[in-house]
């Protein structure tokens, strides 16, 4: 076993087990806008890990190059994602109080 495999698995299991904290806080909570926050989580550090190990394994070929991109897109459009559903979720609640 070589130094990069060892890398690669500790990246993936700590990409995992962050993710798996976020679906658990996503599950536990009880407000709408407490999941969110967990969601938009799941999104940043277990992806950026993710990212990692997919570099060491594959550098800055074209697989490396596919898992930026993917990873970019996560970190660009997951923000608007959970804007969009909070102020949805708002206009709901408004709307039930009134």
């Amino acid at each position: 076993m070589h130094a990069s495999d060892l890398a690669v698995d500790v990246l993936l299991g700590l990409g995992v087990a962050a993710e798996l904290l976020c679906v658990a806080g996503v599950l536990v909570m009880r407000t709408t806008f407490d999941r969110l926050h967990y969601a938009g989580a799941a999104t940043s550090v277990p992806a950026a890990l993710v990212l990692a190990a997919a570099l060491v394994r594959e550098h800055m070929s074209a697989g490396g190059l596919q898992a930026i991109a993917a990873v970019g897109l996560l970190f660009l459009l997951n923000p608007v994602l959970v804007i969009a559903t909070a102020q949805a979720a708002r206009r709901i609640d408004e709307a039930d109080e009134s």
